[in-house]
């Protein structure tokens, strides 16, 4: 195994410092690191040292699977009653006449668009507003479920479903129960931005706290149900909170092991409060996505969503600890464009997909949104004539 020779070679390195060699150590034999030795890693280890660990424990989980899957998203609107500083999506309803509200109706319309296509799963979530609240919600889960029984429903954030049980004046377990009656199947990991007070009082000082949304995904825990989790990186934050982040996260999947999925989410500066902060390399992308995955033990997956971070940069991910990239986006999302990311227009059709895993050695597969294997697409041949564009890894020096 080539990702266990590389971890060797790593520990017999006489120029490592005992700290790194001791955390590479504990890699190999699937010991926990501390809160200590993850600042460490922000702070000491350079990028090959952490890409060789990362791709062990990802290899070791996964080989070489990289998952993906077919969705689309809905997001019911651009308003938002928080003013959130690293934002580009959302604007103030005071400025109403800069942004969109779907109906229910408009909303099943989307869903109906893709009758007859094979997605498996729909992803909405959007801005904070009164009207969209419990009642809004359940019939519109309740109506997608009645259209098209099998489609996973994958749908706000805990800063969303704050708002509506306030509003409603139902407590978290009783408004979680609900949602899952009315045929919510997983939340998607939204919202966590980062969860320590000093910072989260600067960027989103207004929405639920952090122990507000573990404890709503802690609930959604309780009944059974699955979901995913973020962090926004690259800001104002210092790596002791990236590490309190990781290690919350951590604590918490201890306790429920509902979280299915990591998703390190990169601040872009583009038309928002924090332009000002310039956006962090692609060097530490690598080594933000490899120390999650070092310490986030108790996580199955971690994902790169490749149409915020560059198709080319996906790539390099996979040998980082990413073992997915999200989905065959068609260019119904606004969130990534508006924020700055790589690809303006994100839309990739599934062949496009498994040829870009493909490039890089990986072993492309087509998941549900709760890792079922739909498609093993690693020798599956395309037509010739839909061959698609060919991506670039780029070099770094």
């Amino acid at each position: 195994m080539k990702a266990e020779t590389n971890l060797d070679l790593i520990i017999q390195d006489s120029n490592l410092s005992a700290e790194l060699k001791n955390i590479a150590e504990k890699v190999r034999s699937n010991q926990r690191i501390s809160t200590d030795e993850g600042i460490i890693l922000y702070e000491n280890a350079e990028l090959g040292y952490l890409g060789v660990l990362a791709n062990y424990i990802r290899e070791k989980r996964h080989g070489d699977k990289t998952y993906f899957n077919r969705n689309f998203h809905i997001e019911p609107t651009n308003l938002c009653i928080y003013d959130c500083k690293f934002c580009s999506y959302s604007v103030l309803i005071k400025e109403k006449s800069q942004g969109w509200e779907y109906t229910m109706e408009e909303m099943l319309d989307i869903v109906k668009k893709y009758d007859n296509q094979p997605v498996t799963e729909v992803h909405l979530v959007g801005g904070v507003l009164p009207q969209y609240d419990l009642k809004f919600y359940s019939e519109l889960f309740t109506a997608i479920h009645k259209h098209r029984p099998e489609l996973h429903v994958k749908a706000l954030t805990p800063v969303e479903y704050h708002y509506i049980f306030k509003k409603a004046k139902i407590d978290y377990a009783t408004g979680m129960q609900l949602m899952k009656e009315a045929g919510l199947n997983s939340i998607p990991g939204g919202g966590a931005e980062i969860f320590a007070p000093e910072i989260r009082e600067i960027i989103a000082k207004d929405k639920c706290t952090g122990e507000q949304w573990l404890q709503i995904h802690e609930e959604w825990h309780k009944l059974g149900m699955r979901s995913n989790a973020t962090m926004l990186y690259g800001h104002i934050e210092e790596f002791k909170h990236r590490v309190d982040h990781l290690d919350q996260l951590r604590k918490l999947q201890d306790k429920t092991g509902g979280f299915q999925t990591f998703i390190p989410l990169k601040f872009r500066n583009q038309d928002n409060q924090m332009a000002h902060i310039p956006e962090v390399s692609v060097i530490e992308d690598l080594r933000n996505y490899a120390i999650s995955r070092i310490y986030l033990d108790n996580f199955d997956h971690i994902k790169a969503y490749w149409a915020m971070i560059s198709r080319s940069t996906a790539q390099l991910s996979l040998n980082f600890g990413v073992d997915d990239i999200d989905g065959t986006l068609d260019d119904t999302t606004k969130i990534y464009s508006m924020a700055g990311a790589e690809e303006q227009h994100p839309a990739m059709s599934t062949q496009e997909l498994v040829e870009l895993i493909k490039q890089i050695g990986r072993h492309p597969i087509e998941r549900d949104t709760m890792y079922n294997v739909i498609t093993d697409y690693n020798e599956y041949q395309f037509p010739e004539v839909e061959k698609p564009k060919y991506y670039q890894l780029p070099v770094i020096n």
